[in-house]
């Protein structure tokens, strides 16, 4: 099966390319958003094929995956032809609504369209119109169980965390330094960071320290949570969105609307490195039943089959 789509979060394609598919993204020469290519940050397997986007017209495809408003609002029109904007279409939906939580209308609201949530959360707080929607949970490969813990401070892994403020919880991670020992590592950290770990690099990297820390207020599950989790890394954070539906507090993992109770939890944790342990592993069976890779692109070979089953046979041959 021949997917096109464009590459926006790129720990979300290297997963979404473990599949049985082969993911056909554009390139241009500006590198503009979802134009970059395969990139060398991920070490993508040969089914991420690029294409040049003055291209794209000329091939063929089985589906159109949108993932942003700027891909289904103009990106299509631009590089799609008239043909290839009847294929079947997916429009992923990597957050929440950010205007409104419950009263933000989804851009797409066309009953041709599936519209696929990230997490259950978003898919309860978004007005979908006459969409029809689904759920596909994160799935993350397997490094095995990495844990060391022998660094005895937390790690916060969040790119430009500075400049996007209360959303993401910089105050909260400020706050919280002052009293535990955390890193900061990502992107745009600035003076508050150890900067970016390139993430064929972070297990290793993460799995030194006693627990991860996410101070997000309001987003999707992270990527990263799964992650940490997937490695045996206790996770701490707010019992907010959908973490809240993942994380049984005190069994495994904390998360508490208290900062400071999250703090108390935190000193816990580097006091007690077995504590830390035994937490982390419970994380990670959490982890391998809920975000195995296998589980995660089954779902997704199952949504392609279903949305291109009834369009000639699954392809729209062009012209």
């Amino acid at each position: 099966m021949r997917i096109f789509t464009w590459h926006i979060h790129g720990s979300y394609l290297f997963y979404l390319s473990q599949g049985n598919y082969e993911i056909y993204i554009p390139t241009r020469s500006q590198n503009d958003e979802g134009y970059y290519g395969r990139g060398e940050t991920f070490p993508f397997g040969d089914n991420v094929i690029e294409i040049d986007a003055e291209n794209v017209k000329d091939q063929e495809f089985d589906c159109i995956l949108f993932q942003t408003n700027q891909n289904y609002l103009a990106d299509q029109y631009e590089i799609l032809s008239a043909q290839q904007r009847q294929l079947p279409k997916i429009y992923l939906e990597h957050d929440p609504p950010r205007q409104h939580p419950t009263d933000t209308r989804h851009v797409v609201n066309d009953p041709d369209v599936t519209l696929v949530h990230v997490t259950h959360f978003n898919n309860l707080m978004w007005d979908c119109g006459e969409t029809p929607t689904t759920v596909i949970e994160h799935g993350v490969t397997d490094p095995g169980s990495l844990y060391r813990g022998d660094t005895e401070r937390g790690i916060v892994v969040i790119n430009n965390l500075p400049s996007r403020g209360r959303l993401l919880g910089f105050d909260i991670f400020k706050t919280v330094a002052k009293q535990v020992p955390l890193d900061l590592v990502g992107m745009g950290t600035g003076e508050w960071g150890l900067g970016e770990v390139l993430h064929p690099q972070l297990p290793e990297f993460r799995a030194a320290y006693r627990f991860f820390f996410n101070p997000i207020r309001y987003t999707s599950l992270g990527l990263a949570i799964c992650e940490a989790m997937m490695a045996g890394i206790p996770v701490v954070g707010l019992a907010t969105t959908e973490l809240s539906a993942v994380i049984t507090n005190e069994n495994n993992g904390f998360i508490h609307t208290n900062v400071d109770y999250l703090i108390g939890k935190m000193q816990e944790l580097i006091a007690d490195p077995e504590l830390a342990r035994t937490i982390g592993e419970r994380g990670r069976q959490t982890a391998l039943e809920r975000f195995n890779i296998q589980r995660f692109t089954k779902d997704w070979e199952h949504l392609f089959e279903k949305v291109t089953r009834t369009v000639n046979n699954g392809a729209i041959a062009l012209a």
